[in-house]
């Protein structure tokens, strides 16, 4: 094959690397991603040795020039590679082949925004490759903003599409990473489940044809989150191979991997091509959402962690990297809509008496809010309901020692509302069809500046005249009836510029209130990305708050997000969502997993009961810190019952074991603990000292309890 390397452009990290290599033709190849190589190895063997295979295309007439064999970079429609392409445009004349050769190269050591998407930053070393591809005949570009974030071992990538032609273009795919791997030897790893229990992890092995995930429900999903893996068959949590990718997006997205006749592997993830097409004007740019993706030959565990210490250092606001979450109670499940002044503030009172921080008043304080049916949109407090003004509520919960929050749901309206008679036309809907509704409610269309305008401007008002420190904020239905009345002859552009919409408004809330932590919500876990997370530091992780059905939903989101970003509340038993009976103990120590709350009726309680919440409170108080910030492990139970993790910082490690089935005639086991210093010492609450190695091969002892659920925690300080 006529296809020699002239060019080799690499980035690294610490102990990374990607290297690219500029065939003499212009295409742009992969020509290694991995563990890092020694200074100047120079690659160009990876694509010299690849042998001819039958019935495929040559290219540029060159024999036996086959760009379907080789490790495209971001490659084009059936040019003459019949692959899944990385993107694809149409032109004015039907025409839909593209051809990108190689322009030009620089490095820069920093990292530019992505104008009107979220983005990545970093205070430590970044290096960024921009790669420049130009089609001869259009003039189109393709930029490739590839950055390397050197202390942490990830890297970035996002694209810019230049329309330098001299018609309007329609881009129809555009996905931000393409990775072509030389073998099928690999499984798949995706995070899928529902409403109540998403964050399943499902893991599958390649085969030939197409396998992945996907959400076209205009937002990210319940069922589906924007997160994929390739792991070897050995892999497993504390060794073996794993390429990782997350997309710092909210909508609409596909994640796909592709095994080609000839056993190589495409990885593809993106903005989804179902119901999509962005006109682009000349001298109009398009920038695609920005992907993480990482490499490591350690484990799963390990790229937990590199994903958890990336986004916290990297992602999330600053003003909330490193800052304690407050213990919160939400009075959702504890009244619903049926409340009163006397109500919350003595839900208040008693909440001030157990060491919580923050009372959060969720739906219903609003418009006529009694009921699903009426009022969204109408963000007015409800003073008749409330017994006061908003501020005069809040101050009372001042008074006694708490600080306020406040439930919001700013992207939908109800049929019954002011807003809604007002302005019909700001719905998502299709003229002159009925819109469905879902859950009594219409999606409003952000699309439209004016409706992200009074979104801004609502939200705006009610955190300037009142002291909230704290805001949820929900989404209760997905889009349907994709349509709009304002985006006449560009419906296709309606899901990625309602996200675009959101973003906007998001940046304005957070700049204006930057120390106003938001809680994303959409109906649970059904918008939990790290779009989402790059304005709202934490996220609701499901409506069930069942501590059982927790734990996987749980273990799922920390596989890539930090600990400190899920919400995770302690609620009555029998449990509203599945009605299981679990003690106060291990509704807990679930919780303790992410940022503590309670959400349950704490005027009904026994004494007992609010004893041991006070001394649940303190003991997270005391150990907030770790817990909330502690780099986080999974610990293999070898029990399908079970489930443990564990938390480490400096000077202790904290350990959570739960088994959900007791067993008969069984004697106490012993739970073994990954991925400690060997000779490090380590001592219990009980004065017991252990070494690493006597962790790592023996074990803490587990204690056998007879009652429903198995709940303990270790608490071990380190010495030398």
């Amino acid at each position: 094959m006529d296809c020699k390397v002239i060019k080799q452009l690499e980035l690294r990290t610490k102990s990374k690397q990607i290297s690219l290599g500029v065939l003499e033709s212009g295409h742009v190849c992969l020509l290694y991603f991995g563990d890092r190589l020694a200074e100047k190895t120079e690659l160009s063997y990876v694509i010299r040795d690849i042998q001819r295979a039958s019935y495929l295309s040559d290219t540029d007439g060159e024999r036996d020039f086959r760009l379907e064999q080789l490790p495209i970079w971001y490659p084009a429609f059936g040019n003459p590679d019949l692959r899944e392409p990385a993107f694809q445009i149409e032109y004015e004349n039907g025409s839909r082949i593209s051809d990108f050769r190689f322009y030009k190269a620089n490095y820069r050591n920093q990292k530019s925004k992505i104008p009107g998407l979220p983005s990545t930053f970093s205070e430590k070393a970044v290096t960024t490759l921009e790669i420049i591809l130009k089609d001869a005949l259009t003039e189109n570009r393709l930029h490739f903003f590839l950055s390397a974030f050197e202390e942490y071992d990830m890297f970035t990538q996002s694209i810019q599409i230049v329309n330098d032609s001299r018609e309007t273009i329609k881009m129809t795919k555009a996905t931000s990473l393409s990775l072509d791997l030389l073998d099928d030897r690999f499984e798949m790893l995706t995070l899928v489940g529902a409403w109540g229990r998403e964050m399943q992890l499902r893991r599958t092995r390649l085969q030939q044809g197409f396998q992945g995930v996907d959400s076209k429900r205009g937002a990210s999903g319940h069922g589906q989150n924007p997160f994929i893996a390739l792991v070897r068959p050995e892999t497993d949590d504390y060794q073996g191979e794993v390429i990782a990718a997350n997309l710092v997006y909210s909508g609409n997205f596909i994640a796909e991997a592709i095994v080609d006749m000839h056993q190589n592997t495409r990885l593809q993830m993106g903005l989804h091509s179902f119901d999509f097409q962005w006109d682009l004007a000349p001298k109009e740019s398009f920038y695609t959402p920005e992907i993480v993706f990482t490499h490591t030959n350690q484990g799963v565990n390990k790229m937990t962690q590199l994903f958890q210490h990336f986004y916290l250092d990297c992602l999330i606001n600053p003003n909330f990297t490193k800052k304690a979450r407050p213990v919160l109670l939400n009075n959702w499940e504890a009244t619903y809509f049926n409340f009163n002044r006397q109500k919350l503030l003595a839900l208040g009172r008693e909440a001030t008496k157990l060491g919580i921080e923050l009372f959060v008043l969720d739906d219903g304080w609003f418009g006529e809010r009694n009921s699903i049916e009426t009022s969204i949109g109408d963000w007015q407090p409800n003073e008749k309901k409330l017994g006061s003004n908003l501020q005069l509520l809040i101050q009372e919960f001042l008074d006694i020692g708490l600080d306020f929050g406040l439930w919001i749901e700013p992207e939908m309206v109800s049929p019954k509302s002011q807003l809604f008679t007002e302005h019909p036309e700001w719905i998502i809907q299709v003229e002159n069809r009925k819109p469905q509704l879902s859950r009594t409610q219409y999606v409003l269309d952000l699309s439209q500046p004016a409706v992200q305008d009074f979104i801004i401007q609502t939200i705006k008002k009610i955190l300037s005249e009142n002291r909230i420190r704290y805001l949820k904020w929900d989404m209760n239905r997905n889009i349907t009836d994709s349509g709009s009345t304002y985006l006449v002859g560009h419906q296709k552009e309606l899901g990625h510029r309602y996200i675009l919409g959101l973003y906007r408004i998001l940046s304005e809330i957070t700049t204006a209130f930057p120390d106003v932590l938001i809680e994303s919500c959409a109906g649970g876990g059904g918008r939990f990305d790290p779009g989402m997370l790059a304005y709202t530091p934490q996220i609701w992780i499901s409506d069930d708050t069942d501590a059982v059905q927790r734990l996987s939903i749980q273990q799922g989101a920390a596989l890539i997000y930090p600990n400190v970003c899920i919400g995770c509340h302690v609620s009555a038993v029998p449990n509203h969502q599945v009605g299981r009976m679990t003690s106060l103990h291990t509704r807990g120590v679930v919780a303790f997993q992410g940022n503590l709350g309670y959400e349950l009726d704490l005027t009904t309680l026994e004494e007992t009961e609010k004893q041991q919440i006070a001394q649940q409170i303190e003991h997270y108080k005391r150990n907030r810190q770790l817990l909330q910030f502690g780099k986080y492990s999974r610990v293999n139970t070898f029990d399908e019952n079970a489930t443990a993790w564990m938390k480490e910082d400096e000077q202790h490690l904290w350990v959570s074991y739960v088994s959900v089935l007791a067993k008969p005639n069984t004697v106490p086991k012993r739970l073994k603990l990954p991925l400690l210093v060997p000779e490090q010492r380590y001592m219990d609450e009980q004065g017991n000292d252990y070494s690493g190695t006597e962790l790592m091969t023996i074990g803490l002892p587990i204690p056998q309890v007879k009652e429903d659920f198995i709940a303990t925690e270790w608490r071990l300080s380190k010495s030398n």
